[in-house]
C-alpha cells in the first residue's frame, strides 16, 4: 500500500468550520496576504527604492532594558519554573494598582475581578465559548479586530456587523439593529481607541452602552488594547468606568503596545465577577498561564506607567507629522485621540487609473511609491498609516514624512 494514495483523508475530516476540504481555498482572498504579493512585485520593480512601512499595527521599539533585565533575573529562578495556571497574586495586585492609577477604576477587587491571558488575543478566543451556543449572535463593530467574530463562528454563532464609518462618527448604530438579531444576540464587541479608525470612546457612549446591554440582556466584551495610547489632553477611558458596566461585561488590557512587549503575550481582562470566573474554567482547559518571568516582567511596567506617556509623547509628535504630510498630498486627515493609526478616505485613482476599493489603492501606493499601508473596505473604502515606523530620532522621523510627502504628491492622487 502506498500511504500517499490515501491522505486525502486528513483533508476529508477536517470540520467545516474551517472550510472542510477546502481548506486554505481562499488565503488569496486574504488582505495581508494581498499586500505581500504587492510588496514582493513592489521590491523587484523599484530596486534600490526604500520602503516606507505605514503597515505595521505594534511598536517599533523594544521594550525598555529595565522590563528586559527583570525578564532575565526572573527566567532562572527556581520558583518561576512551575505553571503558573490561571496566573500569580501578586500581577493581580499589580494590575489592579494600575488600573486605578491609570484608568481612574476603584471597583476592581485583584481576586475576583482580574485574570490573565497569553496575549489579549487567545482572551478573545477564548471569550466567545463563555457565551457562545449555535445560532447565538455576536455584535461586533467592523472594521475592527476579527477574533471574538472567528470564533464564535467556529462555535456555530453568526456575527452581525455594525458598521463603524465618517457619517456615525466611528460608533456603533444600536438603533439600526433589528429585532430578529438582537432575540439572538448574546455578545457585543466594541474597542475604544479604535483599531483603524483612531476614533476614542466618550463617557456618553459607554452609558448608551451600558443601556443597550442591560436593555438587551447581551454581554459586553470592551478591547482596550490601545487604552493607554491618547494624546492632546484625551485621558485614558475605561468601558468600566461608567456605572453599571461591571454588571454586564468586561474589558480586555495589553501591556503590549502600552510597554512595546508585543511579543512578550502579557494581558488581562478585568470586570464582571461570574464572566472572569467562566473564562478561567474555559483557560484552565486550553493553556497552563503565562511564564511567570513574564508575568513579574509585567509587574515592573505596570508600576511604571511613566513609560507609556513616554511612548505617547512621540506618537503624538509623529501624528502630527503625519496629519500635515497627508493633507499636503490631498487627503482628508484628522489627529486622532488616541491608538497609533490614522485612518482616512482611500483616494479614488491616481493621473488615469481609477481604483475600485481601498485595496487596490493600496496596492498602487505600494507598487508605483513603495509606500506599505493597511486597506480597509469593509465600511467604505478607507487606508490605515501608522505612525510605527522605525525612525532612530526626530531627525529620521522628518525625513521620512518629507519623502511620504515627495512620493504621494508625485502620483497626481485624486479623491
Amino acid at each position: 500500500m502506498k500511504w500517499g494514495d490515501i491522505m486525502d483523508f486528513i483533508m476529508e475530516n477536517f470540520s467545516d468550520r474551517i472550510g472542510g476540504i477546502g481548506f486554505g481555498d481562499n488565503k488569496g482572498a486574504y488582505k495581508f496576504a494581498l499586500i505581500k504579493k504587492a510588496k514582493e512585485r513592489a521590491l523587484a520593480l523599484n530596486a534600490g527604492m526604500k520602503l516606507i512601512d505605514l503597515g505595521v499595527g505594534e511598536p517599533d521599539t523594544p521594550a525598555i532594558p529595565e522590563i528586559v533585565d527583570i525578564l532575565s533575573k526572573e527566567a532562572g529562578k527556581p520558583e518561576n519554573r512551575f505553571y503558573s495556571d490561571n496566573g500569580i497574586p501578586e500581577f493581580y495586585e499589580t494590575a489592579a494598582k494600575y488600573l486605578r492609577k491609570v484608568f481612574k477604576l476603584d471597583n476592581i477587587e485583584a481576586s475576583e475581578n482580574l485574570l490573565h491571558g497569553i496575549g489579549s488575543k487567545p482572551i478573545m478566543a477564548m471569550l466567545p465559548a463563555v457565551f457562545i451556543n449555535h445560532g447565538d449572535i455576536c455584535l461586533a463593530t467592523t472594521p475592527g479586530y476579527p477574533i471574538i467574530s472567528t470564533w464564535t463562528k467556529y462555535f456555530g454563532g453568526e456575527v452581525y456587523n455594525l458598521n463603524l464609518t465618517y457619517d456615525n462618527n466611528f460608533y456603533p448604530d444600536y438603533n439600526g439593529i433589528p429585532d430578529s438579531v438582537l432575540e439572538k444576540a448574546k455578545l457585543l464587541y466594541i474597542n475604544y481607541p479604535n483599531n483603524p479608525t483612531g476614533q476614542v470612546a466618550t463617557k456618553e457612549f459607554y452609558e448608551r452602552t451600558v443601556e443597550f446591554a442591560y436593555k438587551n440582556k447581551i454581554a459586553v466584551v470592551s478591547d482596550a488594547a490601545y487604552g493607554a495610547l491618547t494624546y492632546d489632553g484625551q485621558e485614558p477611558l475605561s468601558f468600566l468606568s461608567v456605572d453599571g458596566a461591571m454588571d454586564v461585561g468586561v474589558e480586555v488590557f495589553s501591556l503590549s503596545k502600552a510597554f512595546n512587549m508585543t511579543g512578550w503575550r502579557a494581558a488581562f481582562v478585568a470586570g464582571n465577577s461570574k464572566i472572569i470566573e467562566a473564562y478561567g474554567a474555559i483557560k484552565d482547559n486550553t493553556d497552563s498561564g503565562q511564564f511567570r518571568a513574564i508575568l513579574k516582567a509585567g509587574i515592573y511596567a505596570m508600576n511604571h506607567p511613566e513609560i507609556t506617556e513616554e511612548t505617547c509623547k512621540k506618537y503624538s509628535r509623529r501624528l502630527d507629522l503625519l496629519v500635515e504630510t497627508l493633507k499636503s498630498a490631498g487627503f482628508e486627515a484628522k489627529k486622532p485621540k488616541g491608538s497609533f493609526y490614522c485612518y482616512v478616505k482611500a483616494p479614488k485613482g491616481a493621473g488615469k487609473t481609477v481604483f475600485c476599493s481601498a485595496q487596490a489603492a493600496a496596492e498602487y501606493l505600494m507598487e508605483k511609491a513603495m509606500i506599505s499601508v493597511i486597506p480597509w473596505d469593509d465600511a467604505g473604502a478607507c487606508l490605515r498609516f501608522s505612525v510605527t515606523f522605525e525612525a532612530a530620532a526626530r531627525e529620521e522621523e522628518r525625513d521620512i514624512m518629507a519623502e511620504l510627502r515627495s512620493r504621494l504628491t508625485g502620483l497626481d492622487l485624486f479623491f
